[in-house]
């Protein structure tokens, strides 16, 4: 039986964060899954409209990623989301699986990034190993993006996550949706530190990232952070850069196979 993967992602405009995200997490996959083909397919039309009017090369939406496997003769089809949480990307994601698998022997779908306290857990001791240098007089500031369909709040269990393991200079936030800047900005006014790192929360480093986040505008984090009287660093690394987040996406995928 012809067997594939299919990697789903919402995608970016943003060449150089594609590949280190997104693409690298297709090719974890590739290499977990030897005997299955890769396919790629992304979510948000609005950029594969943008790329197509760039000139420049375009993955295959969802719905033509699953006619082109149903052309070349694949049968057992393994999904893997590479979204963040089971929001409205997911929702949308899973509509279109329903409509298509009685055109295939089997379709399994893997989890999403997080998708319960045990996949909270595992980002947490990730982010933490990895910014553990951060001094006491620095502040950890991650920017979600938030959803409202999601079946619980990552961005304040990650906060109260770090406090439990004793990061107190660490904070969650989100540029849409609750909770908002708000933890951060209590988080900065509550210890004064010398100095802010922000990092995105989410997949890839794109719109939200160079602009809410590092942006110059007025009511970017970076300078509502820096109004308070705090030097700010912003580091334009999404999540799929993290090997150990890759991991967690593979691991997924094993689960659902």
């Amino acid at each position: 039986m012809e067997k594939a993967i299919l990697a789903v992602s919402f995608g970016t405009a943003y060449p150089e964060t594609r590949r280190k995200t997104i693409q690298a997490i297709e090719a974890d996959l590739a290499a977990a899954f030897p005997d299955r083909r890769l396919y790629a397919a992304w979510t948000s039309g609005m950029i594969l409209r943008k790329l197509k009017a760039r000139g420049e090369e375009a993955p295959m939406s969802l719905e033509e990623a699953l006619a082109a496997m149903e052309r070349d003769g694949v049968r057992d089809v393994l999904v893997q989301p590479t979204f963040f949480l089971a929001g409205y990307e997911m929702r949308l994601t899973r509509e279109t699986l329903e409509a298509w698998k009685d055109r295939f022997s089997r379709v399994a779908v893997g989890a999403v990034l997080v998708d319960g306290p045990e996949d909270l857990e595992a980002l947490a001791k990730a982010l933490e190993a990895h910014f553990a240098c951060l001094g006491e007089d620095t502040v950890l500031a991650l920017m979600g993006h938030g959803s409202e369909e999601a079946d619980f709040d990552p961005y304040t269990g990650l906060t109260a996550l770090f406090r439990k393991d004793g990061r107190e200079n660490f904070a969650a936030g989100t540029v849409e949706f609750r909770p908002g800047i708000e933890p951060v900005l209590e988080l900065v006014q509550a210890r004064k530190p010398k100095k802010a790192v922000l990092a995105p929360l989410m997949i890839v480093a794109g719109d939200h990232a160079n602009n809410d986040m590092a942006g110059d505008a007025p009511d970017s984090w970076k300078n509502r952070i820096a109004a308070l009287g705090v030097e700010t660093e912003c580091l334009l690394r999404g999540l799929g850069e993290y090997p150990e987040v890759r991991a967690l996406f593979t691991a997924h995928a094993r689960a659902a196979e």
